[in-house]
């Protein structure tokens, strides 16, 4: 027994340097001088570190201002994401009401749509309600529920015993009250990892933003490194500056939030 966990971590071990290796390399060339970018053998290890090319390379676009506005529509769409799917999910999983099968049976299939092919007649649809050029087709939407995430909470609810909702009927609690006061705070795991969800997918997006946004000052990170990159691209260290100062945010809330994301994410799906 001792010996499978013993190969168990050094396997996980040895995948999480494979997976490192890419990161490590990205801040590595954030920090080396010109020359020492494409030397042969490699030099892991900048000589001398060269802090300089983050200021420099923030110098050459508006990075706070794309950062302002990437925080924006993150912070915003995961809120609605977190607003509206577990409240959708509860009703699928413990509410009985005419049409529930049938409806989620479509919001099962919407997850099949390839998103290439609502890409058109959701334009076209903002396109009139006059929100191109501005945040909102990357904000509102989310206010409306994701399929994948309400699948993912209803499955987590399904998990819950429903003595839980019988006890509190006695009590004279509403359906409501329920699920804002005891199924929600129990589902808070399986929550906070859908908002990490979002939140990754919401930060790094790039496809939406160059869809929607037409005014440079609106532009958002992914757009800002783009753009850095048809400008300077053979400036490495600073494109690996910027791309480090885009990724870092990410790490460090995976980092605070791993336990409650690994604990959202294994319980899910478990039928109690």
């Amino acid at each position: 027994m001792k010996l499978r966990k013993m190969l168990a971590h050094v396997c996980l071990i040895a995948a999480s340097v494979f997976f490192l290796i890419p990161f490590i390399w990205m801040l590595s060339t954030s920090l080396k001088p010109r020359t020492q970018i494409f030397s042969f053998p490699p030099e892991w290890i900048p000589s001398p570190f060269k802090w300089s090319n983050y200021t420099e390379a923030m110098s050459y676009i508006p990075f706070f201002t794309y950062l302002n506005n990437t925080v924006l529509i993150t912070v915003l769409s995961t809120l609605g994401v977190v607003l509206s799917c577990p409240i959708v999910a509860y009703s699928f999983a413990k509410l009985r009401w005419r049409g529930r099968n049938v409806l989620f049976m479509i919001t099962l299939a919407v997850m099949m749509i390839p998103g290439q092919v609502t890409m058109m007649p959701l334009f076209m649809l903002f396109n009139k309600l006059g929100w191109v050029g501005t945040p909102m087709p990357l904000i509102i939407p989310a206010f409306f529920g994701v399929p994948f995430y309400i699948f993912l909470l209803r499955q987590f609810f399904m998990g819950l015993p429903d003595s839980l909702m019988d006890a509190a009927r006695i009590d004279g609690a509403g359906e409501f009250r329920i699920y804002t006061q005891i199924m929600l705070p129990l589902a808070r795991s399986a929550v906070l990892s859908v908002g990490l969800f979002q939140f990754m997918a919401s930060w790094t997006d790039f496809i939406g933003p160059l869809l929607y946004l037409t005014n440079e000052v609106s532009y958002t990170l992914s757009l800002g490194l783009q753009q850095f990159q048809s400008q300077k691209g053979s400036e490495w260290g600073l494109m690996m500056a910027v791309s480090t100062m885009m990724t870092v945010p990410v790490i460090i809330l995976f980092f605070f939030l791993q336990k409650t994301f690994i604990q959202g994410i294994t319980f899910t799906g478990i039928k109690g």
